[in-house]
């Protein structure tokens, strides 16, 4: 399994709380440009796992929507 597949199998909550303690460290500084560098770029990871469990979520309720009004 790649690390990108594995990033995506984490609940939503899980991602976004360390997508905030990403963002709180790179805020804080006092990193080298190597760590800061590392640090956004597992950001970017969750950032995009959170944002492919979002758009489940609105084609799930859209099919939801769909199937109502059908």
């Amino acid at each position: 399994m790649s690390k990108e597949a594995s990033e995506e199998q984490i609940p939503y909550e899980r991602a976004r709380e360390e997508l905030v303690e990403v963002v709180r460290a790179l805020e804080a500084g006092g990193l080298t440009l190597e760590e800061s560098l590392a640090l956004w770029e597992k950001g970017e990871q969750l950032a995009t796992t959170c944002q492919a469990w979002l758009d489940g979520a609105r084609e799930r309720l859209d099919a939801v929507l769909e199937a109502d009004e059908g």
